[in-house]
């Protein structure tokens, strides 16, 4: 991507909440390496890229509370908004009530700090678990909500981000799939598989969507860089595959056996709620991006696997 700025114009200004995450790291060296300033909001106390990028501030707060740091939403031209607590805990009902205020208040706050009839570019993130256990059924971006937990979140969470509309904002919507890179997700499944002990999740034929990080990027960087796109977008990889045959791809790229499946109702006893929803099958589809030309560098999970275990880390 070039950058829009002429010479001696000011760096367009890039505002990410969740900037210490696994996604959000990402997000910010990219667009670090592009030339763009950077505001990286969050809770912990410090971020790496504060003394590595001279172009990088980081604002530490806790977003689900209207404080200063929305003084920063004004002033930015991008908002990526990828705030919310981690969901791989046990539920319980204080926790569920956490994950919920963490998404649906900071989207809040975030739109009411935006400054009115400013044509800021908001990207806001929420999950293909909107659509709940979908079975079957293919998964394009006008399909049926679900009606579980995590499928009611998101659906809360892309109606305060939808909001921002009002406010002259250009807004996007990412339904993330199970992002796949060096940490994340698979710094949890993988160790399971180098002991011998992976396997797939209950029968293994729900479908499990997924994405490399890389094209996650990309994929922001395609709806930041063209300011007439708006709309609702599936980040997922472009060739679906069930549960069972990813367990199979990701044991062949740590070169270990994918033999050792977890029954459904061990994984509903000892998760709860949360082992309930890890078993739905989501076969969601990029459908959106593709019909705007957007291509994927890694369109296969077998490729995404072993650029990221097979490869030296994709910084």
């Amino acid at each position: 991507m070039q950058t829009k700025q002429g010479k001696g114009e000011p760096l367009e200004r890039v505002l990410i909440t969740g900037a210490s995450g696994f996604v959000g790291k990402h997000l910010a060296r990219h667009f670090l390496e592009h030339n763009r300033q950077v505001t990286g909001l969050g809770t912990s106390d410090a971020h790496p890229f504060t003394s590595e990028y001279d172009h990088f501030e980081w604002v530490q707060a806790d977003t689900s509370r209207q404080g200063s740091w929305q003084d920063h939403v004004a002033r930015a031209d991008v908002v990526i908004n990828l705030a919310g607590r981690n969901i791989f805990k046990r539920w319980t009902t204080s926790y569920k009530q956490t994950i919920y205020d963490s998404r649906i208040l900071t989207t809040r706050h975030l739109v009411s700090a935006l400054s009115p009839g400013r044509q800021v570019r908001f990207l806001s993130t929420s999950a293909v678990g909107i659509y709940g256990d979908a079975k079957e059924r293919e998964l394009k971006e006008d399909a049926a909500f679900g009606s579980d937990f995590l499928a009611r979140v998101c659906q809360d969470w892309e109606k305060e981000a939808l909001k921002a509309e009002a406010a002259g904002a250009v807004v996007n919507i990412t339904r993330f799939g199970v992002v796949l890179g060096d940490g994340g997700a698979l710094s949890v499944m993988s160790p399971a598989f180098k002991w011998f002990a992976g396997g797939p999740l209950g029968s293994g034929r729900q479908w499990f969507p997924w994405i490399h990080i890389q094209d996650l990027v990309r994929a922001v960087d395609f709806l930041v860089d063209e300011p007439d796109i708006q709309g609702v977008f599936n980040l997922v990889g472009p060739e679906p595959v069930r549960q069972r045959d990813f367990a199979k791809s990701l044991g062949r790229a740590l070169h270990r056996p994918a033999l050792v499946p977890a029954p459904g109702f061990m994984v509903k006893l000892f998760m709860g709620e949360l082992g309930g929803s890890l078993l739905n099958s989501q076969k969601a589809s990029p459908r959106a991006l593709e019909g705007l030309g957007f291509s994927f560098e890694y369109p296969t999970v077998d490729a995404a696997l072993a650029a990221i275990l097979g490869k030296p880390s994709v910084k």
